[in-house]
Order: structure tokens, then sequence, then C-alpha cells
């Protein structure tokens, strides 16, 4: 019986250690990409960090409860037929890139990000964690000097 506690306890110890991340910087929590500063829980980006990478993504459809989210940037190609659009979003399968609506008109283009849950995952459990996603939208007609507005604000 007493190699059966010493057993137990040993795996406890072995389970409940923290191994460092060879890649944190000092002071910096460890199971965290170097330079994030960690996890970010709100809906805009931490002051004083790093800029933090972008996720690129592309629409799946077909998502659960399709919401619309708000972007933050969207930066026109060099030659306008296109747009880079960068928002805050979560993990997947929680936060799926369902699709992009775009709508035109003579003096404004409208882009509405739409996510959802993935169909294929219905019962997931996501962290709430900020990512921040990056997807390229083609524009139907080059933008020219047309405003970009957020279709979800």
């Amino acid at each position: 019986m007493g190699k059966l506690w010493i057993a137990a306890l040993v795996f406890m110890v072995v389970a409940c250690g923290e191994t460092p991340s060879s890649s944190a910087s000092p002071g910096q929590p460890t199971g965290f990409p170097a330079n994030t500063g960690g996890p970010v829980s709100s809906s805009a980006p931490a002051s004083g960090g790093a800029t933090p990478s972008l996720s690129a993504v592309t629409p799946v459809g077909d998502t659960i409860n399709p919401r619309k989210v708000p972007w933050i940037s969207a930066t026109p190609t060099d030659d306008g037929t296109a747009l880079d659009v960068v928002w805050w979003s979560g993990v997947e399968p929680c936060n799926m890139l369902d699709r992009v609506d775009v709508t035109e008109t003579a003096k404004t283009v409208t882009v509405t990000l739409w996510e959802g849950h993935d169909r294929r995952q219905p019962d997931a459990v996501c962290i709430e964690i900020a990512i921040q996603k990056q997807t390229r939208v083609r524009l139907p007609t080059p933008l020219g000097d047309r405003e970009v507005v957020d279709g979800a604000r």
C-alpha cells in the first residue's frame, strides 16, 4: 500500500509542476508565445505590447448561429481590387468566419463579417482568448476613392 501512495504522490507532483517555456522572456507568464504578454481577454489590443501576429482565415460557410462581427481595419491592396480586413475574434471552432458580405454604392463599400460556431463540432467548448484575424476580401469593382464602411457597426 505504501508504494501506491508514493507513486500517487510522484504523479501529482509531476502533473502539477510547471515547466518554463524556453521561448518566454523574463517576467513573462509561461505557456504563451514570446512577446505576447499572454492572452488578451478584452475586445481591444493590449497596450504597450508587441504587435500580435495575424491569423489568416477564409470563410467556411454553414456555421451555427452566425453573427455580425465588427472589424478594426480594412487595408486596400495596391491595385484596389481587394481589402485585407482585420478583426478581433476568438478561437476555433467556436469563432469561425462564416462569410463576408460586400455591398457597393458609388460612394461606399460596406464590408460585413459574419462568424459562427463550427457545425462539425457543435458541442465544443472554447477558452475565451482574443485572436487577431485577417481575411482578404475581393471587391467586385476596384475601390477607387470610395469609403470603406463596417457593416457590423
